[in-house]
């Protein structure tokens, strides 16, 4: 009997707080942030000037089952000639966090919270993160207002920015608005006890699904991964649960994916210097254009992403189920997203290429990762007319070091995820997969399986791959406590 039979979830706990500090990043909080959190005993909500009371709007938040961290609520409200205003309200984290505390400095060296399969390392203390700091339910709170004016087609007509006091009217679930939505599930009970509620998210709906056309219309891509996650039965994993996007998750994303443009570009028209969240133009492009040609597509030889959508939009309408896996293989060749630091009159600071957005930031989620608290204090200035609280070699420093961390927190939840999938593929050794080519570089060839999604590295049989290559392989060997999975292809 293996080792891994027993204790599933402690083995992973274990694992997880070695790879924080093997990757330089702290499991716990320091002696300071515990003395000063056990300071803090209420949340900010008084002594604040200029500040809106926006208590009567119907709120609500959507988010997993479980999250009681939560950083925004959602509303709309219908406007003249069948424009809407979709408001977004954002935690007011900084209202109790301060630049330079001892609970700052913590959140600074991490950037952001892990979420490993076992374990949540929180970027702030629970107290904060799930309580004081949270937007939750039926709590009066600080939060940052971004209000955008959508026309009929999902254009922006206006925008403004300010501070409020919200209330939370209902904590929703994504699964469960989604089906309700979908007319495949009764409406949340949450929806019976607020008057108009469900109107609201009605609206909400409808705008955020004209909000994504309008922004595919403009080249913003139509990507569709796996995100998957252990199910524990207990202590015990049993089995690797994927989440599936619905309609309630594009409401969200839709909305935050406008306020983080309307942020960027707000600090912008003040003269304000800023962090941008930029995708940059893929240095791989000719991969992409083989993968399209080998579906039968034709891009252009510079990079499109108008048709690049077109493709995408193609194959999701001719083969749904390894739409996907296509995805995952377009995501990779455009490469990853980095913080830059944007000062007043910059002209050259790349966009972001799979939002075709030429201004967007990460401000949402002042909660769970750093940039957006800095964003939240760069922003809290600007409404204000108050000095910006970061010097240009500050920002600079802290874009290049959150973009690092964001790969290292990424490392370590990936890590941890491989453990949990090795040990619900230990006993398999010998089996053949269907998988398809994610990485493909001088260090190493790695693969995803078909089913379940795991990916591991290809020792056995690599050369001439590359990425988006489907292939046949074996399972030959796993490593619990290294997260290794490795497979030979298939003659």
């Amino acid at each position: 009997m293996s080792l891994t039979d027993y204790g599933h979830r402690s083995i992973l706990r274990a694992i997880a707080r070695r790879a924080m500090i093997d990757k330089g990043l702290l499991p716990d909080f320091s002696h300071e942030a515990i003395a000063e959190l056990a300071g803090i005993k209420m949340p900010a909500i008084t002594d604040v000037e200029n500040v809106r009371d926006l208590r009567n709007i119907l709120w609500a938040s959507i988010d997993n089952d479980d999250t009681l961290d939560i950083d925004q609520l959602t509303a709309a409200q219908a406007m003249p000639g069948d424009a809407v205003k979709i408001l977004v309200a954002v935690a007011d984290v900084d209202a109790i966090v301060r630049n330079g505390s001892a609970i700052d400095d913590h959140a600074r060296r991490n950037t952001t919270s892990v979420y490993t399969a076992a374990e949540t390392f929180p970027m702030l203390p629970e107290k904060l993160s799930t309580d004081l700091t949270s937007l939750s339910f039926s709590e009066d709170r600080l939060a940052i207002v971004v209000e955008v004016v959508i026309d009929r087609d999902g254009s922006l007509l206006a925008s403004d920015i300010y501070r409020a006091h919200v209330c939370n009217r209902a904590k929703l679930a994504y699964n469960s608005v989604a089906a309700w939505l979908e007319g495949i599930g009764n409406a949340p009970e949450a929806l019976h006890s607020v008057n108009g509620l469900d109107e609201n998210l009605r609206m909400q709906d409808s705008t955020a699904q004209i909000m994504k056309n309008y922004r595919r219309r403009q080249g913003a891509l139509s990507l569709e991964t796996v995100e998957a996650r252990p199910v524990f039965l207990g202590d015990q994993i049993r089995d690797l649960e994927v989440e599936k996007k619905n309609r309630a998750r594009t409401i969200i994303e839709e909305f935050m994916i406008a306020a983080n443009i309307v942020a960027a570009r707000y600090l912008s028209s003040k003269k304000s210097p800023s962090l941008r969240r930029a995708v940059r133009t893929p240095k791989r492009w000719e991969r992409i254009v083989e993968i399209a040609r080998e579906h039968g597509f034709e891009l252009p030889q510079k990079p499109d992403p108008v048709t690049l959508e077109e493709f995408l939009v193609k194959e999701k309408g001719t083969d749904p189920q390894r739409f996907p896996d296509l995805s995952l293989s377009i995501i990779k060749l455009i490469g990853p997203g980095e913080y830059i630091a944007d000062t007043p009159g910059d002209t050259d600071a790349p966009g972001h290429f799979g939002l075709a957005a030429a201004a967007y930031t990460h401000s949402t989620a002042p909660n769970r990762r750093y940039v957006d608290l800095v964003m939240q204090r760069l922003l809290k200035a600007a409404v204000g007319g108050t000095p910006v609280p970061y010097s240009s070699d500050e920002l600079q420093g802290l874009a290049i070091d959150c973009t690092e961390k964001e790969h290292v927190a990424d490392k370590v939840e990936r890590q941890v995820f491989k453990s949990a999938a090795a040990i619900l593929l230990e006993s398999r050794i010998g089996e053949e997969f269907n998988a398809i080519v994610t990485g493909a570089s001088p260090k190493g060839t790695w693969v995803r399986l078909a089913h379940p999604p795991v990916e591991g590295k290809l020792v056995d049989g690599f050369h001439g791959l590359d990425i988006g290559h489907r292939i046949r392989v074996q399972l030959i060997h796993t490593d619990v406590e290294s997260g290794f999975i490795d497979f030979k292809k298939v003659r």
